[in-house]
């Protein structure tokens, strides 16, 4: 039996910003989770997904990591193509779809107003974010969604930002255990901009399950 990282309260209250912004969306959306949002996936697993944080209609609505909005969709279709996903993906928490040999969280747990935490909301969860990778044994890789969360994935390992830039497709060794990985994030504007296609998505997540079948 492994050990269970800590999880922020259904209340949390470390980020007084986030935590009226929640309370003004529970106004709106009366039926929404409206509260950090859980990791998902499997713990044993070798690989995790770091995104950024909860989506405003997505999963600060459903409760579950990229779901509810255009960025699941990316996300979950590739990992499902790839193996790491099972079923299909429907934009609800009861589709059915489970995970293989991956776990996602977000690097802040709560919906901030235009999905932009400050410094200080990242730090006051960044400890979450640590136990996640703490209590993951078999984790080989993590792929950072973004800016955002490279930073803090670098910051868990007590690394300055300043040290590792953040790159598309991007593999650098962290410790003699864990890989990063940096993609884009895959939200609607990376996407409908070009910045981020399907295919250099695809790209960095079949080059991971090619490494983790060479382990």
């Amino acid at each position: 039996m492994i050990n269970l990282p800590i999880q922020p309260e259904h209340n949390c209250s470390l980020c007084p910003r986030l935590m009226e912004y929640r309370e003004s969306n529970k106004q709106l959306y009366t039926t929404g989770w409206n509260a950090p949002v859980p990791p998902w996936g499997d713990q044993n697993g070798e690989f995790l997904v770091v995104g950024l944080a909860p989506g405003v209609k997505g999963a600060n609505l459903t409760g579950r990591p990229f779901t509810g909005d255009y960025a699941g969709m990316l996300l979950y279709n590739t990992l499902v193509k790839y193996g790491f996903a099972k079923g299909t993906y429907n934009a609800d928490p009861n589709d059915g779809l489970t995970l293989s040999n991956c776990r996602i969280v977000n690097a802040v747990r709560c919906v901030p107003p235009e999905n932009k935490p400050t410094s200080q909301e990242e730090k006051n969860c960044r400890s979450f974010l640590l136990q996640e990778i703490q209590y993951m044994p078999n984790l080989k890789f993590i792929l950072t969604l973004g800016v955002v969360a490279h930073k803090n994935i670098l910051a868990c390992f007590g690394r300055p930002l300043t040290s590792i830039k953040f790159r598309h497709g991007q593999f650098f060794q962290i410790n003699e255990n864990i890989t990063i990985i940096n993609s884009y994030h895959v939200s609607r504007y990376n996407t409908s901009t070009g910045l981020l296609t399907t295919e250099m998505f695809e790209n960095v997540i079949l080059h991971i399950k090619e490494k983790i079948n060479l382990t």
